[in-house]
Formats: structure tokens, sequence, C-alpha cells
């Protein structure tokens, strides 16, 4: 197993892998009224088994080279959140990235930090030529971390998203590789 630094503070960036599920479960039941104010993933894993099946589903994802989770640790050990590549698309370039945190780990800049690391792997590593962050418009902290992220607001889809009996407008931002490798510091650049 691998772990990658996400700065001075201890926090580390792991795959999470099924093995994990009562880790993940422990997570989500932790931060599940914080992370289910604006992201569905509370109402999906509710239990071990259905903890496991999400792990299993972004397993079969690395397998097939159409996705990725890596979980985001506090220097402690404790699993807070996570970003992931809810699609990774290799043949046309395409990808997009998403994130969640609990209470423990949100002001921290980790979700920034973590999906920085995971958008340069695929860009860098997998040649992905556009990256895209979707996001209910009224998610204001996502949107910053879009923003830190140098992303720029594609568009608004007005009532696409229903949730918890609401429909809500959605923002696509995305960064393209050119992009990407123009802002990076000159020391970083790959």
């Amino acid at each position: 197993m691998y772990a990658m630094s996400l700065g001075d503070d201890g926090a580390e960036l792991r795959p999470l892998e099924p093995w994990q599920a009562d880790e993940f479960l422990a997570h989500m039941d932790r931060g599940r009224e914080f992370i289910g104010a604006r992201n569905g993933l509370p109402d999906v894993v509710t239990d071990l088994e259905s903890s496991r099946a999400f792990l299993r589903g972004y397993a079969e994802k690395v397998a097939s080279d159409t996705g990725r989770i890596h979980g985001i640790w506090l220097g402690d050990g404790t699993l807070v959140g996570a970003v992931i590549l809810r699609s990774l698309d290799t043949r046309s370039g395409r990808a997009e990235a998403g994130c969640w945190l609990e209470p423990a780990g949100a002001g921290r800049g980790l979700v920034t930090r973590a999906a920085r690391a995971l958008i340069d792997w695929a860009i860098e590593v997998r040649g992905i030529r556009r990256v895209e962050w979707v996001v209910a418009s009224g998610n204001g902290p996502s949107i910053a971390v879009a923003r830190r992220l140098g992303m720029t607001r594609d568009g608004v889809l007005r009532e696409s998203y229903a949730y918890r009996g609401e429909l809500h407008d959605e923002e696509v931002w995305s960064v393209l590789a050119s992009e990407w490798r123009s802002a990076k510091p000159a020391d970083s650049a790959s």
C-alpha cells in the first residue's frame, strides 16, 4: 500500500479499498449529517454491506481503469474524507473529479491538496486532457475548491439534480491539461 503526504500536518492520501469498509462506514457515520447536506453518499452508505459495495464498485473502476477513490487521513490515522475520479475515460481524455469531508477535516485545505494530487496524476500519468468538477450551485465550499484548483466555470445546468425532494442547479467547472500545466510552479512541473 502506498500513501502520499498532503503536507507538514501529517495528513495523507491513500487508496480506499473494500477491506476498509468498516473504517469507511465509521467515517460516514461521523459525518453523515454534514456530508449529507450536499452529497447523497450518506444515503447510499448506510451499513457495512453498502459500505463494502460502494468501495467494491470503485475497486472495479480501478481494475477497469475508469475511476479512482482515495481517502484523506489525518496525521492521527483518522479517515476524514475522500477525493474521487467518478469517471476516467482515457480514450476521450476526460475525467470527473469530486470530494467530501466530515467536519473534522473541514477548513484545513485537505480537499484542495488531495484533489490537486489526484488531478495531477490524471493529467500527467493517464493523459487526461479535461477534468470536470460538477457541483450543486449552493455548495459554496466545493465551488471554492474548484476555484483554488484553477478551474473555470463552464456553465450551469438548471434544475438538473434532484436531491431529497428538491431540484438543484448544478455548475460544471473544468480545467484543461494545458491550463493545469501552465499554472504549475516551475519546480513542480512534470
